[in-house]
């Protein structure tokens, strides 16, 4: 069975996030084909026979809702040879989004597709067991007393659990930027303890709104505490590695 890949991420007014997809689309092509080489842009003119078809879509800030979405990629999919389309959410949490959202558009969808494409909704990204591995070599390549793996966390009951999980998989503790604990309580927490030099490490996939407010907020962490060090970890980004674990998500 001749399957396409569809990448949905949250959106963003940032183009920075989108470009990312994108690129990300593009490594995820480069992964699996050697020969031929089409990204979805959503543009039927633009799909031929394929082997690998990757494209991506959003739940919030996109001209159309994300059942559209899918519906329009997986008609562009057919026109191409392929009569199976797995979604996969690039989310870390399994927040409102991923657990109610996501898979209430994808509901949708399937219900005007009808049996034409086969649609199935793999897990989201957050529950592959090797993020903690990505976030760890980060840990590994500074030389920090203490690392603070900084979420933006989500309010539905134990969607936090695997930030915590991959916090003590990878010797920090964790904060969020919407809710306790926060990153400030956890940095006057650790300076407390006698801790002068630490690591923050954003877990976000991709650099945009979020991750410029947490540079702002290690920029005022130093004026607040001139006496300690503080270095900031990039996101999680589009590297080869994260590449892999996304195909390990999709074939399963």
């Amino acid at each position: 069975m001749a399957s396409a890949y569809l990448l949905v991420s949250h959106g963003s007014r940032d183009p920075r996030p989108e470009i990312a997809m994108q690129h990300l689309a593009g490594l995820l092509c480069h992964n699996r084909q050697s020969d031929l080489l089409y990204i979805a842009t959503g543009d039927v003119a633009s799909l031929s026979k394929c082997e690998t078809l990757v494209g991506t879509a959003y739940l919030e800030l996109s001209p159309d809702p994300l059942h559209e979405q899918i519906i329009k990629f997986g008609k562009n999919a057919l026109d191409s040879g392929c009569n199976s389309l797995k979604i996969l959410p690039l989310f870390l949490l399994p927040g409102v989004h991923v657990m109610e959202d996501i898979p209430a558009q994808v509901a949708l969808a399937k219900q005007i597709l009808g049996q034409d494409i086969k649609i199935s909704l793999q897990p989201y990204l957050g529950t592959h067991p090797d993020l903690g591995r990505l976030l760890a070599k980060q840990v590994v390549a500074t030389k920090a007393e203490a690392n603070i793996l900084l979420a933006h966390g989500s309010r539905r009951p134990g969607a936090n659990d695997p930030v915590e999980a991959i916090a003590r998989e990878i010797g920090a503790v964790a904060a969020y930027l919407g809710m306790p604990p926060s990153l400030e309580a956890q940095v006057q927490e650790l300076i407390s303890a006698g801790y002068r030099n630490l690591l923050i490490i954003p877990y976000f996939l991709f650099a945009g709104g979020m991750t410029d407010a947490v540079a702002q907020r290690q920029e005022e962490l130093k004026l607040q505490f001139p006496e300690v060090s503080f270095q900031l970890a990039e996101p999680l980004g589009t590297r080869a590695e994260l590449v892999e674990l996304i195909w390990d998500l999709l074939e399963k």
